[in-house]
């Protein structure tokens, strides 16, 4: 028995025994049929009973999966950045978080596809808690991350998680994922949570912070969607916090918001890797007279990272525009796609509800207020 074992992936050895256990599941079925559309049953199923490994798994099927995806619901996936990191090198990959399923997806097939190490990634256990879902997600190197627990036992689970990041990326060599906050992003701001930074440096009791945080060798990801295929999902949420109102999940929301994104229409999707985070923490302890100022430090360089890196879409610019009724960034954007996002905000929104149409024109408009402020400071 293992301390990691109620939150660890599923070890090479469990593997054929787990897909064995779901080859029949409706759910599964649906997935594979989905991916292998002139396929038959029995074919895919006999190729599943072979699988021996997570690696298998991925490479496989669940990349294939992602592929089909990317097809029907994209415009195509675009990357840049990764030529500077090395292949075997594990790395700490601390990205923006826009969606439930496809960010950490997307970044293991264009890992998969160029040849790197793949990542173990964080997952909430409230997005698991259907037994298949469950299986799904230890078979695609998922750790768990226990929400909503009491104070003491969250400190607990935290120091955990801390110690098997910090396993993987030294004893394993295991490149990780990890959101740079608690949920998906809801209004455009990407911005790392300063508890996410606590929590990974719960294990670095035998390093000074920045000799720790070097360790680690993060990447800020910046994963940027034309369009998100949850944006009126995330409306009612985003709502309620500007009228500081408490907001209760529906039963299923999880999971809408986990299909929503999977299948609806993204257009154009961009990942780049930002330079691998080292000499910037050098001068920290020096520079920072307290561990708090010193995270609030780390915190500000991912973001500058993720927001400078971000690719703005002429859908960003165009809810700008929009939103201050400006045409001061027209020259990104043709009157056509102009045309296709005020039809698609009509679509999903009542554009008479202003503050609901300014809450959707700001998620989408935020990048470009936060690219051109992290410009200016920097």
């Amino acid at each position: 028995m293992s301390k990691f074992d109620h939150i660890r992936p599923f070890y090479d050895s469990e593997v054929n025994e787990a897909v064995q256990n779901i080859i029949r599941h409706p759910m599964m079925k649906a997935l594979m049929n989905f991916t292998f559309p002139n396929t038959e049953d029995k074919v895919w199923a006999e190729n599943l009973k072979k699988t021996v490994s997570i690696g298998d798994f991925q490479k496989n099927f669940i990349s294939h999966t992602i592929q089909k995806i990317l097809e029907s619901s994209s415009q195509g996936l675009t990357t840049s950045g990764f030529e500077k990191l090395d292949k075997n090198t594990a790395y700490l990959f601390v990205s923006n978080h826009r969606d439930i399923v496809l960010d950490t997806s997307l970044v293991n097939l264009v890992l998969l596809e160029k040849g790197f190490i793949m990542t173990s990634s964080a997952i909430g256990d409230n997005l698991v808690k259907q037994p298949f879902l469950h299986t799904l997600a230890k078979l695609n190197r998922n750790f768990l991350v226990q929400r909503g627990l009491p104070l003491r036992e969250q400190l607990k689970s935290s120091q955990l998680m801390s110690e098997y990041i910090f396993q993987l990326l030294k004893s394993e060599n295991r490149s990780v994922w990890i959101a740079q906050r608690e949920g998906r992003t809801k209004d455009g701001n990407d911005a790392t949570q300063q508890g996410v930074l606590k929590m990974l440096a719960m294990a670095s009791e035998n390093y000074s912070l920045s000799d720790f945080f070097n360790e680690l060798k993060i990447v800020p990801l910046s994963i940027s969607y034309e369009y998100d295929p949850t944006d009126v999902l995330k409306m009612p949420q985003l709502m309620a916090k500007q009228k500081d109102e408490v907001y209760v999940k529906t039963k299923d929301e999880d999971f809408t918001n986990m299909m929503s994104g999977v299948l609806g229409q993204k257009k154009r999707i961009h990942l780049h890797a930002g330079s691998v985070l080292s000499c910037e923490y050098e001068d920290l302890e020096l520079k920072f007279d307290n561990k708090n100022k010193q995270l609030q430090a780390i915190a500000q360089i991912i973001d500058d990272s993720i927001i400078t890196n971000y690719k703005l879409w002429p859908t960003n610019y165009i809810a700008y525009d929009l939103l201050h009724d400006t045409n001061h960034f027209s020259e990104n954007y043709t009157q056509k796609e102009k045309q296709l996002f005020e039809r698609r905000l009509e679509m999903r929104i009542d554009i008479n509800n202003l503050e609901l149409k300014d809450g959707f024109l700001a998620m989408y408009a935020n990048p470009v207020i936060n690219k051109f402020k992290s410009a200016v400071n920097n």
